[in-house]
């Protein structure tokens, strides 16, 4: 396994001032944005050693308005990671809020100095 949850807030957080791999605490800056690892496993062994690693994460997105610009921004930024959007869907929230669901997934080729590889 290898921890690549640093990049992934990195690239997400000039997104909003409201992101976390919690549950959002701040109700009141949007958009509110949650990003949780779902799968971080060893996909191929080389010699013993993990060689490759399956990554899926999901991303929530919460909004008093349209979650469209903030899902494009997050699109973007993931994509430029390397992880491929498998799943974006609109959720109903009873609290009245806009949410999104969004799931990326990819291949993290450890040999190729910790390069995504979707080729998978």
């Amino acid at each position: 396994m290898v921890n690549v949850k640093d990049q992934v807030y990195n690239a997400i957080q000039p997104i909003s001032n409201n992101v976390s791999d919690g549950y959002p605490k701040d109700w009141e800056k949007f958009p509110a944005i949650q990003y949780t690892e779902e799968d971080n496993s060893v996909s191929e062994w080389v010699d013993g050693k993990e060689s490759k690693s399956h990554l899926l994460y999901r991303i929530d997105i919460w909004n008093n308005q349209s979650t469209s610009q903030a899902a494009l921004d997050v699109d973007a930024a993931l994509s430029a990671l390397g992880l491929r959007r498998r799943q974006c869907n609109d959720v109903d929230d009873t609290s009245g809020l806009k949410h999104k669901i969004m799931r990326y997934e990819g291949i993290l080729d450890l040999d190729n100095e910790l390069v995504y590889n979707n080729n998978y």
